[in-house]
């Protein structure tokens, strides 16, 4: 159970005559007396210094939409909109356009409008990637009613987002997410995004600690169990969260707004957690998280995830959005105000200890997880399965959820890899499980390509994207597999658009949606990215060449180039094998 800490007006002492110096180096001008502001608005939860910043001229124009009215609305108002949708009284035409555009992400509910207006994209929350059969039916029977337009990905945040959603029946869905302990709420626009840590938490035989009870205790810090806290839905910007527990960093710390990275504390010898902040992708700004010399124990790692959200919050800047996730404010004033700004929000003279410094002899290559691997329980194995380009259709949930019952535990992981680990399975269980029909479309042993290929949505469903991404990443994959002996596995990245949801600037090779010219026309085309490394020593990748056409003709041969200079690839002496029969990426 969370303790809510004090809403810091800001907190510290202020001058007289109304001067003051940037409420963001601590020191603010209190209003004589409150300000009235309406139930509805953002303003409500927001200190004076940070009302000022989203009310001013400059303030960004979702600042003013949330001023107007908070998103966090949403979390009552889309049952009451899909009642009247159901009657006949009104359609998601005649709806507030902010409301459908900005607000409803709050609820996690963002409209397709470009590429399949009238239907929605819900994003859930998944801390740690766990989910139970009964959760993975429940999921699949929430696409069913829509047919071939109803589908889900697992993302790069070990997440699951439902697409072909209609509003008449999102309040339905919502219900039934927070029915098995799920929720859309708080996951679009400016709040958390899903908390991320190691996808075989409690039972892996390296990990310091099992991360999942930990990253659900911050989860409910931040959403109420669930129902929703609207003081912490009107931070300046998204912020990402993770909790790494091994040297492989699954959750990768260094593209989070706030990493924590569990270390053994050589003094007390006790598991401590290094906090290192500011790493994120975007359109202006591509930047890796740097150390902040703060550590934090178990008992104060939920307190001070809240503190650094509310000083965020109330200190962060509101006007260019480009210019507004937590790195833009740490480099304003600096780790040590950061620092300092933290504590007083935790309160109870709280003073964080540095970071405690750790050194290993030794080389760590970052693990698979795919394929079979035994557990630190004896006799019990978990068993990776590669889920092409993180794709899952209806049946595909009521089918994992019926194979985690019958040789595992009855619940299953997803990773930022875009892809589902089955544990808890005894030894003896693995051979059927391997057998089954599912595992020989998600395969355990898939190919060099394949089993590390990652992407975002791409254009079938986002509005964003310059390119459709996963049947070109699949197609792609598959040609090259053909045609290559690749004798390790490159992990290829591919992403629609400069916001890099699929990650381009981590992968080994990294394709980005840009503009190309063929014959000086306008053609669909890709940025490529070598060189990114993750785990320890992890780097982004640096820009390699531009505007290259994603037709196959242009872009197959300078992949095999690539392939074969750089990961040592060699020609096969055949044509290959032919293409896989049935894939859904071919059908559709």
């Amino acid at each position: 159970m969370y303790h809510a800490l004090p809403t810091a007006s800001t907190g510290l002492s202020v001058r007289s005559s109304g001067s003051r110096r940037s409420p963001r180096l601590g020191v603010v001008r209190c209003a004589a007396t409150p300000v009235e502001v309406d139930e509805k608005s953002g303003l409500k939860h927001l200190s004076e210094a940070a009302r000022e910043r989203a009310t001013a001229k400059k303030a960004n124009k979702f600042e003013k939409v949330k001023v107007k009215k908070c998103g966090s609305t949403m979390w009552t108002e889309v049952t009451e909109l899909a009642a009247l949708i159901r009657e006949g009284k009104t359609s998601w035409e005649d709806l507030d356009l902010d409301d459908v555009e900005v607000r409803m992400k709050w609820a996690g509910l963002f409209h397709r409008k470009k590429r399949h207006p009238g239907t929605f994209m819900m994003r859930l929350k998944v801390p740690s990637g766990e989910l139970s059969a009964e959760q993975l039916r429940m999921l699949g029977e929430c696409i069913a009613p829509y047919g071939e337009a109803g589908c889900a990905d697992i993302t790069t945040r070990a997440n699951i987002q439902l697409r072909g959603i209609t509003l008449d029946k999102a309040d339905q869905i919502m219900e039934k997410l927070d029915t098995l302990g799920l929720t859309s709420k708080m996951t679009g626009m400016d709040n958390v995004r899903n908390l991320t840590g190691n996808p075989i938490a409690g039972i892996d035989p390296h990990e310091l600690v099992d991360t999942r009870p930990l990253l659900q205790e911050v989860q409910d810090m931040i959403t109420d169990h669930g129902k929703g806290r609207a003081e912490l839905t009107n931070l300046p910007r998204k912020i990402n969260i993770c909790i790494s527990s091994t040297r492989d960093d699954f959750p990768h710390t260094h593209i989070n707004d706030v990493g924590f990275e569990a270390v053994k504390d050589p003094q007390s010898g006790e598991v401590v957690y290094n906090l290192v902040v500011g790493g994120y992708f975007s359109i202006k700004r591509n930047t890796v998280s740097i150390p902040s010399n703060i550590s934090v124990t178990r008992d104060q790692l939920v307190p001070f995830t809240e503190a650094v959200l509310k000083v965020f919050r109330d200190h962060g800047p509101r006007e260019n959005r480009q210019k507004t996730r937590l790195m833009w404010l740490v480099e304003e004033i600096g780790v040590e105000k950061f620092k300092e700004l933290c504590e007083e929000y935790m309160g109870g003279g709280v003073k964080l200890n540095g970071a405690v410094e750790v050194s290993h002899d030794d080389v760590w290559e970052r693990r698979d997880l795919l394929g079979v691997h035994k557990q630190k329980q004896d006799g019990l194995c978990w068993v990776g399965a590669c889920v092409p380009v993180g794709r899952i259709h209806t049946e595909d949930f009521y089918e994992t959820a019926r194979l985690a019952e019958k040789y595992g535990d009855g619940t299953v992981r997803i990773t930022c890899e875009e892809n589902v680990l089955f544990v808890n399975v005894p030894e003896g269980n693995v051979e059927g499980l391997l057998a089954e029909p599912l595992l020989q479309k998600w395969k355990v042993d898939a190919g060099k390509l394949e089993r590390a290929l990652v992407s975002c949505t791409g254009s079938q469903f986002c509005g964003f994207a310059m390119i459709e991404t996963k049947k070109h990443a699949l197609q792609v994959a598959e040609q090259l597999e053909n045609e290559l002996n690749i004798p390790k596995t490159v992990r290829i990245h591919w992403t629609g658009c400069p916001n890099s949801c699929g990650q381009a600037q981590v992968g080994d090779i990294g394709l980005m949606g840009a503009p190309a010219k063929v014959d000086k026309k306008a053609v669909e085309g890709v940025k490529i990215f070598l060189g990114g490394k993750i785990g320890e020593g992890a780097e982004l990748a640096s820009e390699f060449e531009k505007s290259v056409p994603v037709a196959d003709e242009y872009l197959i041969p300078k992949l095999k180039e690539i392939l074969i200079e750089k990961f040592g690839a060699t020609p096969k002496d055949h044509n290959g094998l032919p293409a896989r029969e049935g894939a859904w990426w071919r059908d559709e």
